[in-house]
């Protein structure tokens, strides 16, 4: 990855560390000639300069889904609400300006496609299947499983889908994201990959 490229990404605001963003960007550009990718929750941008350049280099696309009010975690008096996305008039949070700026800075205005809506409802207008899906949306249990069941069979044979925030011990962090990850397993449709840090990658099987 260029450094023009990793510099942007390390600005962006944003909870994914640097190898998990390398890795993503490796898979992104391995597994690109088999569709689009997908990112759900693309937030501020951070995931999508990794998983955008390599669709960039590789003459892909990457579709970003997120409807841009945060999830529950980002709310007013939570744990990762972060006062500059609040849009005060509306009363809500909102970091579309955000992604949009680092789309622009990263020169992947041309590549990527920005759905501001829900992850179900966006799954329901992108037809075929895609290279890559990585699910990093909300993480209630709730948001998990429908990012899970409207995207995962959407995989093409042979394509990734990667799960952030892994968190094994209910000690460490919340347990919606390692759940998806199990059921994609023990589906039988995915075989399991090498993990880096909390980043969860499985491949759809032929």
């Amino acid at each position: 990855m260029d450094q023009a490229s990793l510099d942007i990404a390390h600005d962006c605001k944003g909870f994914l560390d640097e190898a998990e963003g390398l890795r993503l960007y490796e898979l992104a550009r391995e597994h690109s000639g088999l569709g689009p990718l997908v990112e759900i929750g693309s937030y501020c941008g951070k995931s999508s300069v990794y998983i955008g350049t390599a669709a960039r280099e590789s003459g892909g696309n990457l579709i970003c889904v997120d409807h841009h009010r945060g999830n529950e975690e980002q709310q007013r008096g939570q744990q990762f609400h972060d006062p500059d996305l609040y849009d005060a008039e509306a009363e809500r949070l909102d970091s579309l300006g955000q992604l949009r700026r680092t789309l622009s800075r990263a020169g992947l205005e041309d590549t990527a496609v920005v759905m501001v809506t829900s992850s179900r409802l966006a799954s329901e207008l992108c037809g075929g299947s895609f290279g890559m899906v990585f699910i990093d949306g909300g993480h209630s249990f709730e948001a998990a499983r429908t990012d899970y069941e409207c995207w995962a069979h959407r995989v093409a044979p042979g394509g990734i889908l990667a799960i952030h925030d892994l968190f094994p011990d209910p000690a460490d962090g919340g347990q919606a994201p390692v759940s998806i990850y199990r059921e994609a397993l023990a589906s039988g449709q995915f075989e399991e990959l090498e993990t880096t840090l909390t980043l969860g990658v499985l491949r759809k099987c032929a």
